[in-house]
């Protein structure tokens, strides 16, 4: 999605979730990669679960990571040729409101996850990975009627 497009979108003053998509590094690239980006008191912040360890804050998880990456760009192109070329996102959707609101609940939930996702210290391609925890995120909050593309390998993978 083009930067203009997507800041016309983002309201500091509003809580908002939005859930973009890209294609997974080369050559795995026609599988998807999805994460949230969360707007709270006019802060921006990006949550996603990757293949590679996370070594800036690992303490939240071995593969949860959090604001690892711009937040609306997509991961990178070639895996060892780290934050070059980025792939372009895709949003899938988004929603947004006040703090009485769907996107604030989403936010909280989002926010505990270092505490409440089971498998933020695994990751397997077919699952648990970053469709795994995207597909958990939404089945929890089934009014935000977003779905992960077909191409979102381990969406289907059974969770404790």
């Amino acid at each position: 999605m083009k930067k203009a497009k997507i800041n016309d979108l983002v309201k500091l003053d509003r809580y908002q979730v939005f859930l973009f998509t890209c294609p997974v590094s080369i050559p795995l690239n026609f599988a998807s990669h999805p994460w949230f980006v969360c707007i709270k008191n006019g802060e921006i912040s990006r949550w996603e679960v990757r293949f590679e360890k996370n070594k800036i804050n690992p303490i939240i998880g071995k593969y949860l990571h959090f604001n690892s990456l711009p937040p609306f760009s997509g991961i990178e192109m070639l895996q060892f040729i780290p934050k070059k070329f980025l792939w372009p996102a895709t949003l899938l959707g988004y929603v947004e409101g006040d703090a009485n609101s769907l996107a604030k609940k989403i936010i909280d939930f989002i926010e505990t996850l270092p505490k409440n996702y089971i498998y933020r210290d695994q990751y397997s391609f077919f699952g648990p990975n970053s469709n795994t925890y995207a597909q958990w995120v939404l089945n929890n909050f089934p009014e935000f009627k977003i779905k992960l593309p077909w191409n979102s390998f381990g969406k289907n993978f059974k969770i404790k």
